[in-house]
């Protein structure tokens, strides 16, 4: 058995290596949906990961309502909530458009960071956030993410719709109050 060193151990404990929590979550995200991706396929990682927005933005949901002391957020605030949550964690959404029918956001950095570059079903993350929150309070919400730094664009465009049509995009994503 080696003795301890503590000059060995402040050696190693001072290497230039970039891991800490936030890094390691995220890269242990980015493994998880890059094999769910290749074990499942694309369409199915979505789905699963798509429950576990929904359960975020549940989560989320509630912990704004209460914090502004509201049973239901207006349009206004859902906006606003969507914009400050993704902040909180290190996005950068902002309002390109917003109409009585939809809210454009737009993104210049993801929360994942480099780790969602290639990895398109974690984009399942925003839309369920976004969807759950939205349908929860307006009674309904379309999400379609028309562009995504996961598939090599610059930002993302997150285009919610907020009355349902009779066609519904291939690539959106419809989301129904649960509850009342």
């Amino acid at each position: 058995m080696k003795p301890a060193d503590s000059q060995h151990d402040a050696s190693v404990q001072n290497a230039p290596i970039d891991l800490e929590r936030d890094i390691f979550l995220r890269s242990l995200l980015r493994e998880l949906a890059g094999t769910l991706e290749s074990v499942v396929g694309v369409a199915e990682a979505s789905g699963y990961i798509s429950v576990v927005g929904g359960a975020i933005g549940e989560q989320i949901d509630t912990a704004y309502r209460a914090a502004l002391k509201v049973d239901r957020l207006d349009r206004f605030q859902v906006q606003d909530v969507l914009v400050d949550l993704k902040r909180r964690i290190q996005g950068d959404f902002f309002i390109i458009e917003e109409r009585e029918d939809r809210i454009v956001l737009g993104n210049r950095a993801c929360p994942f960071g480099k780790f969602v570059e290639g990895r398109p079903s974690l984009c399942m993350m925003t839309s369920n956030v976004f969807g759950s929150i939205t349908a929860q309070n307006l009674g309904y919400a379309r999400v379609e993410i028309e562009e995504a730094i996961a598939t090599g664009h610059p930002g993302c465009k997150v285009i919610i719709h907020l009355k349902p049509l009779e066609t519904i995009e291939p690539n959106a994503r419809e989301y129904f109050r649960v509850k009342d």
